[in-house]
């Protein structure tokens, strides 16, 4: 019996090992994108949909990236705007998905690595300019 409990134990400290660093901030992060209405898809992609017009989600993702950084190309016919905030190179895709509805897509790397904050962080000041 004391053989099999061990096992037990080991297996049980062996899970709780392995789950502790995806427990942490990821979470976190996906929770409060979630709750503005988005949700991330990978490490450095978030993406959300709206009821909304495309060209409304269009201007406000153009305003908000010109002001926060550089753009270097768009093109409204494939909707997509490529840019550089905070030093991190970002492209946007904006779909219209339904007659009604659009999607928001951002992808955001930083030195090669996802920099899923910066995403966040345009994300949310898109969709908030577009509640306005």
């Amino acid at each position: 019996m004391f053989p099999v409990f061990r096992r037990n134990i080991l297996a049980v400290l062996f899970l709780a090992f392995v789950c502790l660093p995806v427990s942490g901030c990821f979470y976190v992060i996906l929770g409060s994108v979630a709750a503005a209405g988005g949700y991330a898809i990978s490490q450095d992609t978030i993406q959300g949909e709206r009821e909304v017009g495309f060209n409304e989600v269009w201007d406000a993702a153009l305003d908000i990236v010109s002001i926060m950084g550089t753009v270097n190309s768009q093109s409204q016919d494939l909707g997509k705007i490529t840019a550089v905030v905070n030093g991190a190179k970002l492209t946007i895709n904006v779909a219209q998905i339904t007659p009604s509805a659009v999607r928001l897509k951002i992808k955001a790397r930083k030195n090669f690595f996802p920099s899923i904050a910066t995403a966040q962080n345009i994300f949310i000041k898109i969709m908030n300019r577009v509640d306005e």
